[in-house]
C-alpha cells in the first residue's frame, strides 16, 4: 500500500467545499476495487465506506475539501490544510484493517466528509444519516511544527469556536466637495473597527474579534461612498464565550448605527462550535499512541484557537464519544499557507494509531 502515491493523487484532485466530485469518485472506485462496502451520499458529495459487521460501529472522519487561494500567482483549489493527508490516512486504515477483516469485533466506518472549510459539511453528513449508529468517532489533523514535531502525537485537539459576520453599511453617496451632507461609509467602517477593539470578555478565555474584509467606493474618486460591505471573524475557546461575544458585537453595531445615523446590519454565518472532548475516547487514543509510537511520542492535549466542524457530531449526537488525534508532521510554514509542506512519513504513523484505536474501541 503506497500511501504517498494515494496522497499525490488526492492532492492533485483538490476541490473546494461541496464540489469534491472527482475526489469522491476516486475514493469510491479505489475502495470498491479492494472489496470495501461503499455508499455515496445522495444529496451532496462524499461517501461512507465500511468493513466488518455488527456492533459496535466505530467511525473515522476524513475531511475532503481544499481551500481556494493564490498559489504561485494562480487562484486554485489547494490542500493547504492537510485534508489530502487525512483522506489518505482514512483510506490506509480501511485497507490495513481489511487484511484481517474477519478478526474485527464490529464495524469500521470511514466517513469521507465534504465542506469542512465551509463549516457545515458535518451537518450535511449527519442529516444524511452518515453518523447513525456510531458508538465512537475518531478524527485526525496534522499539526504545525510549533505545536507537534514529527513522531509526536496528542490524544485530542481542543478547538475553539469560530463564526463569521457578514455586514453592510447602507447610505447615500455624496459629492466629494460636500462631506457634511451625509455619512462616509469608510469612516463608519473605521469607527466600527475601533469599537470592536473595545469588546471585552474574561482574559482567562482565549478569544479574538477582527474585521477581515471591507469594500467601499468605486473608480470615481470624487464620490464619497455611502455604502460598504464588511466581514468579521470571531473566535472563542468556549461556546459560552462565543455567545457572549456575539451579544456584545450586536450591541456595538446597533449603538454605532444610531450614533452615526446610518444603517448598519448583517447576519452571523458558518458557526463552528468549540470542542467537547470525550474522556473515554481520549483515553483510547492515548493508549493507541503509546502502543504504536511509544511513551516518548505522547504529548498533552493540543489547545488551539482554530476551529473544526468535527465537533458538530457530538453536539448533534450527545451520546457519541468522539476525539481528534493531533498528529505531528513537521508541518511548515503553517496551516492554510499556500506552500504548506509536511513529512509524509506521518501518514503511515497515522494509519497505525487510528487502526489501533479502532481495535481498542471495539474491545471496550
Amino acid at each position: 500500500m503506497n500511501l504517498d502515491y494515494i496522497w499525490r493523487d488526492l492532492h492533485e484532485l483538490a476541490e473546494t467545499s461541496f464540489k469534491e466530485v472527482k475526489t469522491t469518485d476516486y475514493i469510491a472506485n479505489m475502495l470498491e476495487r479492494e472489496g470495501v462496502r461503499v455508499q455515496l451520499f445522495k444529496k451532496h458529495t462524499g461517501l461512507i465506506a465500511e468493513i466488518g459487521s455488527g456492533e459496535p460501529v466505530i467511525g473515522f472522519r476524513a475531511d475532503m475539501d481544499a481551500l481556494w487561494q493564490e498559489v504561485n500567482g494562480e487562484m486554485k483549489a489547494n490542500h493547504s490544510c492537510g485534508h489530502d493527508a487525512h483522506m489518505t490516512i482514512g483510506i490506509g486504515t480501511l485497507l490495513a484493517l481489511k487484511k484481517n477483516e474477519a478478526s474485527l469485533k464490529g464495524t469500521f466506518r470511514c466517513i469521507f466528509q465534504p465542506a469542512e472549510e465551509q463549516g457545515n459539511g458535518s451537518l450535511s453528513v449527519i442529516n444524511s444519516g452518515g453518523a447513525d449508529g456510531l458508538k465512537m468517532l475518531f478524527g485526525v489533523h496534522l499539526r504545525p511544527k510549533d505545536e507537534l514535531s514529527f513522531g509526536e502525537a496528542a490524544p485530542s485537539i481542543s478547538h475553539g469556536g469560530g463564526i463569521f459576520f457578514e455586514g453592510k453599511i447602507t447610505g447615500e453617496d455624496l459629492h466629494g466637495a460636500r462631506p457634511h451632507q451625509g455619512t462616509n461609509a469608510i469612516e463608519a467602517g473605521f469607527a466600527l473597527q475601533q469599537q470592536l477593539h473595545t469588546v471585552r470578555i474574561s482574559p482567562m478565555i482565549p478569544h479574538s474579534v477582527k474585521m477581515t474584509s471591507f469594500h467601499a467606493g468605486a473608480s470615481n474618486y470624487n464620490i464619497i461612498p455611502g455604502s460598504a460591505t464588511f466581514a468579521l471573524d470571531v473566535r472563542a475557546q468556549t461556546n459560552e464565550a462565543m455567545d457572549e461575544l456575539k451579544k456584545l458585537i450586536d450591541e456595538k453595531i446597533r449603538a454605532l448605527s444610531t450614533m452615526l445615523n446610518v444603517k448598519i446590519e448583517g447576519y452571523w454565518i458558518d458557526y463552528t462550535p468549540g470542542a467537547a472532548v470525550n474522556e473515554d475516547a481520549e483515553a483510547v487514543m492515548r493508549e493507541a499512541i503509546v502502543h504504536e509510537l511509544g511513551d516518548e511520542a505522547l504529548r498533552p492535549r493540543v489547545v488551539t484557537p482554530g476551529s473544526d466542524d468535527f465537533h458538530f457530531y457530538t453536539i448533534e449526537k450527545p451520546e457519541l464519544k468522539a476525539v481528534m488525534l493531533g498528529l505531528g508532521a513537521d508541518l511548515e510554514p503553517g496551516l492554510h499557507h499556500p506552500d504548506m509542506r509536511f513529512n509524509h512519513d506521518c501518514l503511515e504513523q497515522g494509519v497505525r494509531v487510528i487502526s489501533r484505536a479502532v481495535g481498542l474501541a471495539m474491545e471496550e
